[in-house]
């Protein structure tokens, strides 16, 4: 790839940035952009990166923005510290130039493999799917996620929400989500997850300082807001670790969904921004496996998949619904990435 077209993913990714409401990222990516040398080992391979920096599975621009952002956290840099700390763009020049020349080899490791966050924020949209579901399927629920990251959306039910001015989850958590709410409420059910597991390629072990770290990094710092879910949803999960897999998600949800299911059961299958990043091979796997347990179910053995993806690129996040028997989809909402906001559009 030319260092030109490098120095454009930049901008580009700083565009999306702003869209999604990180104005300090994106000032930290167009300096980037224009001010990035190879003076050090850092600004070389960047400007030098041989695979496609815009692809899903480079984002060679996050990359960055997370080392620096973790750099900034770490306050081995005033300078960046400082900047990070009072969200100030003026501040950012000097303090990336003394960061990318003092702190190379702190920030190389960075480019090594793809940011992998985990956003708690998106529990709104699959707690508001378990509520529809919930009002046809008064059943408990097995849920079983894959592109799990951390695992923390399987802790849904650990936090506590106002969803349109219904209240759901757990009212004494910690955490409390309760987005911009657009549209009519969703039903007014009680959904109960009597068990939580997923699956992840490259899990993160919650318990390794390092890798809780580097998760927060990946978080952009001026959404305080952002931030403070995750730091909360780290505390939930140190006192409820997730139930994880590492594994391809094919394998292990055909396996999951081979066994036998008891009867009074809502089986949920469910993912979040993860179709994306998976191969066309595996993901036809994958429905075959959820085609294959649908054609299984039954009213006492239902199955459901809640699905939060990317229709158009660009465009806000689908929330879907298709449950079994019949295997019918509905679709739920419009969602903001990160969970900020949810259209409701079910009736």
């Amino acid at each position: 790839m030319s260092e030109a077209a490098v120095r454009q993913s930049f901008r580009e990714q700083a565009d999306f940035c702003e869209r999604l409401g990180s104005p300090l990222t994106a000032a930290v990516l167009r300096l980037l952009a224009d001010r990035l040398d190879c003076s050090a080992a850092t600004g070389a391979r960047v400007l030098g990166w041989e695979g496609d920096p815009r692809g899903s599975g480079d984002v060679l621009a996050l990359r960055l923005a997370g080392g620096l952002h973790a750099l900034a956290r770490s306050r081995s840099c005033p300078p960046l510290s400082d900047a990070y700390a009072r969200l100030d763009p003026t501040r950012l020049p000097p303090a990336l130039e003394v960061a990318l020349r003092d702190f190379d080899a702190f920030l190389l490791p960075w480019l090594d493999g793809p940011p992998q966050t985990n956003e708690v924020g998106r529990s709104a949209a699959l707690m508001a799917g378990l509520l529809a579901l919930a009002a046809e399927h008064p059943y408990p629920v097995e849920l079983l996620e894959f592109g799990s990251s951390a695992g923390l959306n399987l802790n849904l039910h650990r936090y506590g929400y106002n969803l349109g001015g219904v209240a759901a989850g757990d009212p004494e958590s910690e955490l409390r989500l309760a987005p911009d709410w657009r549209g009519p409420p969703p039903p007014a059910a009680a959904p109960r997850v009597a068990s939580a597991a997923g699956v992840d390629i490259a899990p993160i072990d919650l318990a390794d300082p390092r890798a809780r770290e580097r998760l927060i990094a990946y978080a952009w710092p001026d959404q305080r807001e952002r931030l403070d879910r995750l730091t909360r949803a780290l505390a939930i999960a140190a006192a409820h670790p997730p139930r994880l897999s590492r594994g391809h998600a094919d394998a292990w949800l055909a396996a999951r969904l081979a066994q036998p299911q008891p009867a009074g059961i809502a089986r949920v299958v469910a993912h979040t921004v993860v179709l994306q990043y998976v191969a066309a091979p595996e993901r036809e796997r994958i429905e075959r496996a959820l085609a294959d347990a649908g054609a299984r179910a039954t009213p006492e053995r239902p199955l459901a998949r809640l699905s939060m993806e990317n229709e158009v690129l660009g465009q806000p996040m689908a929330l879907t619904l298709t449950a079994w028997p019949g295997g019918r989809t509905r679709r739920l909402a419009e969602v903001h990435p990160h969970g900020s906001w949810i259209g409701w559009l079910d009736d």
